[in-house]
């Protein structure tokens, strides 16, 4: 009898350890899943870092006093604000945006991301909170009206930017990369370029700006779609930007933000997702 009491307490402090074996196992894993998360380090720090590019005006630039300022800042700041977080932009450039996520410089990219098949090999893009069309910048008195009249003209590029159309319809093109979009409408005006190919909403904005320069050509490419981008493996974060991307849609914010900065309503619609 004794011997049957023994084997009884033996298995049931065996399943004793494998219960307690298990949930502990589940804990520990269920904790690294939440600590690898962006989400939860923006929580817990109540700190969000994130990449904008402050030389493309008037999505992102600096103000009198040197603070940025812009459409994609005024998006961050939203954004901010849903977490309860203290905002920290930090200035990149087109090539930069990938690096920067990869390298955990900055938590999130809001810097007229189009969605594209190579880059979400790279990274992850939130749904779309801005869409636009490219066209091209001109002087005035340009003879170039649409895409094939750039063959055998100096097109100004920005590194790091969707320029594939222009070698497709016009591969006669000379295309001649700079490193921002402030540069390249530099060169549209002191002629180092005859034409600056890049988002239809930040042209129309130079326009307006400089007299001598206008807008002109049909629409390059399909829409391009512009989300919050996020590095690869960070499902939480991802969810968390879908949702707020959608809510700014739906409530409505993001029209108000996008009029403030280009004075028209935004000209493609976003259906909300979510």
């Amino acid at each position: 009898m004794k011997k049957f009491h023994i084997g009884i307490w033996i298995v049931l402090s065996s399943l004793i350890l494998a219960v307690t074996g298990c949930s502990f196992t589940g804990t520990a894993n269920t904790s690294n899943s939440v600590e690898s998360s962006i989400l939860s380090k923006v929580i817990q720090s109540k700190k969000l870092k994130v990449g904008v590019i402050l030389s493309y005006p008037p999505f992102g630039s600096k103000d009198n006093q040197g603070n940025p300022q812009g459409y994609d800042v005024d998006i961050a700041k939203e954004l901010a604000k849903s977490l309860n977080a203290e905002l920290e932009i930090i200035d990149v450039d087109s090539s930069a945006r990938i690096p920067a996520l990869e390298t955990g410089k900055v938590d999130a990219v809001i810097g007229s991301f189009s969605r594209t098949y190579e880059r979400l090999q790279k990274v992850n893009v939130s749904a779309p909170y801005s869409a636009a069309s490219e066209k091209m910048l001109v002087k005035k008195e340009s003879s170039i009206h649409q895409v094939p009249d750039l063959n055998d003209k100096k097109v100004a590029v920005v590194k790091g930017s969707t320029n594939q159309a222009v070698t497709e319809l016009a591969p006669k093109a000379q295309l001649a990369y700079f490193s921002n979009a402030a540069e390249c409408v530099l060169a549209v005006k002191n002629g180092q370029a005859d034409a600056f190919v890049e988002d239809e909403s930040f042209l129309a904005y130079q326009a307006k700006l400089y007299s001598e320069l206008k807008v002109v050509g049909d629409p390059l490419v399909p829409t391009l779609y512009q989300g919050i981008a996020v590095r690869k493996g960070d499902q939480d974060w991802l969810n968390y930007l879908n949702f707020f991307v959608f809510q700014i849609n739906n409530q409505g914010t993001n029209k108000t933000i996008y009029t403030k900065w280009f004075g028209i309503n935004p000209p493609y619609p976003l259906n909300p997702q979510y």
